[in-house]
């Protein structure tokens, strides 16, 4: 539809895509500490669930498209590219802009280290070669366990100990209810992915006008365009003071993407067709990368290190540095 469309009006729609995002997040952000307040859990906790399992629906819905059309190698091109782009891209780009102080704290930092478990388990499952039906669901089982108890665990803490302080507005914006709290969270969410959508088709139709290829288009523009839902929140929660739910966004949408997109995804293909093979390029590459990201911010995590703006600019190198070998590596371009 955009191809008809002057350039002036396909650029508006990018910008209005992007206007979309940034204030959908602001929506999003409030609701979910707010819904933090009234359960008595951590930001955090919000971040790792009800944000981030929202913000990871793109990543479903390509994934599973992708199986359909006969393409299973997209799932896996989808995962370890939008974790590795959530926290490269995404906690670079929150930290650029406003230093993070991470949230410490004994149950914390047992979330922390649980993502580097699931991390080294999901490296051993993929190093097998192909991941069979039975064992994606029990994947999504798996999720939904630590989901569960990581969310009842945050709540006993909070009641023994109240919520962080990082979980009450600033400002002078009235405190929400539970029900208007759950309206903003999920309303935003809803507009963020459609703010992404509308930003990503512009500007995939402004860069075919400038005549770049569509290999360089999948490796740049999509590939961030799919990681937008997780930037907005988390950098509008930087922007307003809320470093726990910037980080809980990015663990749980790369928690989600690994064991609930692969996991579904194992489990549509050992239906349909037959078990979920792995690239061969994902094991020697791409399954690496995405690791050594997750130890980094793992690390930075449990010493409880700030993530300055120096660190931030840092990470957006070393997340430029990957697209640039992943352009001298055409013969494997992923959208995620």
């Amino acid at each position: 539809m955009l191809s008809n469309m002057p350039v002036i009006p396909v650029l508006l729609i990018a910008v209005g895509g992007l206007a979309i995002l940034l204030v959908s997040g602001r929506f999003t952000i409030r609701g979910a500490v707010n819904m933090a307040r009234c359960l008595g859990v951590s930001p955090l906790m919000i971040g790792m669930t009800v944000v981030a399992f929202g913000t990871s629906a793109p990543e479903l819905i390509v994934s599973l498209q992708a199986l359909w059309k006969g393409a299973p190698d997209i799932v896996f091109g989808n995962v370890l590219g939008s974790n590795t782009a959530n926290i490269l891209l995404v906690v670079g780009v929150a930290a650029a802009i406003k230093t993070l102080v991470v949230p410490g704290g004994r149950k914390l930092r047992q979330n922390y280290i649980l993502l580097l478990v699931f991390t080294a388990i999901y490296v051993v499952l993929c190093c097998f070669g192909k991941i069979s039906g039975l064992l994606g669901l029990l994947m999504v089982v798996g999720l939904v366990g630590y989901t569960i108890h990581s969310f009842r665990s945050s709540r006993k803490e909070g009641q023994r100990s109240g919520v962080a302080p990082e979980s009450t507005e600033k400002g002078s914006e009235e405190l929400l209810p539970l029900g208007r709290a759950v309206l903003y969270t999920t309303g935003g969410i809803f507009f963020i992915i459609c703010g992404s959508g509308i930003l990503l088709e512009g500007s995939v139709e402004l860069a075919r006008r400038l005549e770049i290829p569509d290999v360089v288009i999948g490796l740049t523009v999509i590939a961030i365009g799919t990681s937008l839902p997780e930037l907005a929140a988390s950098v509008m929660a930087a922007v307003r003071g809320h470093p726990g739910l910037a980080i809980g966004n990015v663990m749980g949408s790369n928690l989600f993407n690994m064991f609930g997109i692969t996991g579904v995804s194992a489990g549509v293909s050992g239906v349909f067709f037959e078990s979920l093979k792995v690239p061969l390029q994902v094991v020697q590459f791409d399954l690496w990368v995405m690791s050594g990201a997750t130890v980094l911010i793992c690390m930075i995590l449990l010493r409880g290190w700030r993530i300055v703006r120096l660190g931030g600019v840092a990470m957006l190198a070393l997340y430029l540095l990957y697209i640039a070998v992943l352009f001298g590596k055409t013969s494997f371009a992923f959208p995620g």
